[in-house]
């Protein structure tokens, strides 16, 4: 289920000089401003919790979730270059799960490392903060990679609707309209953070159980789905 040649490709493509660039200003921004808030305002627990969940977690993991999940396979299926790759002896969901892999690799890589270094340089992990918000990252990672993956192999606007999704709905709503947590990557990946942190620290409306099922659940079912497009998009292609 992984092929080597089709990791390279995937990987060189996600990590060419325009798009290496955009992964990075994200962890960048977020470093510098860990590095602000530990200046005038010191070592906060609570404070440093509300920039690794407001702006790591919130921010910065969807939107590199984006950048890589629908950068695995939508320029290749937007420019035809797809057709090269689906011609070759390699089974289709073999390339979906290698490009997932990739995805998840570069989403955890771009994501998970700064919020762990920015935990630190906030508050120095005091109550496990950093590396609660980094499992959540990791874990996140995972499940945004595979939706965005599936966003790439069913639209051409998948960059625009997985933004919508990032900064309106996980950002936006999730905020403020109580109901719409549940539907909630970021909270999901809380509710397991929330486990790690200290008592109090950090909060989720979903339980660690049903946020475990959902994490999976989801991962898989838009994995299948997104390896059945590509048979579809296969078929249309012979004809």
């Amino acid at each position: 289920m992984y092929n080597p040649t089709v990791a390279r490709l995937t990987y060189r493509a996600l990590l060419g000089r325009r798009r290496a660039a955009i992964l990075f200003v994200l962890p960048a921004l977020l470093l510098l401003i860990a590095a602000a808030v530990r200046a005038f305002n010191g070592v906060d627990d609570q404070v440093a919790s509300d920039v690794l969940g407001g702006f790591a977690l919130a921010t910065m993991v969807p939107l590199i979730g984006v950048i890589a999940g629908t950068g695995a396979i939508g320029p290749e299926i937007d420019d035809g270059s797809i057709v090269y790759l689906l011609a070759k002896p390699v089974k289709r969901p073999t390339i979906i799960v290698t490009k997932l892999i990739v995805a998840i690799a570069v989403t955890m890589v771009f994501s998970a490392v700064p919020t762990f270094v920015a935990g630190y340089i906030l508050n120095g992990n005091g109550q496990q903060i950093a590396v609660a918000y980094t499992v959540a990252a990791l874990v996140a990672s995972i499940a945004y990679a595979a939706l965005f993956l599936l966003l790439g192999t069913v639209s051409r606007h998948a960059v625009v609707i997985g933004l919508v999704y990032a900064l309106v709905w996980e950002t936006l709503f999730g905020s403020l309209v109580p109901g719409a947590r549940t539907l909630s990557v970021q909270q999901w990946s809380l509710a397991l953070a929330e486990r790690i942190g200290g008592e109090g620290m950090i909060t989720s409306d979903v339980g660690l159980p049903l946020a475990t099922v959902l994490l999976v659940g989801v991962t898989l079912l838009a994995t299948g789905y997104a390896g059945q497009k590509l048979r579809t998009l296969t078929l249309a292609g012979e004809e």
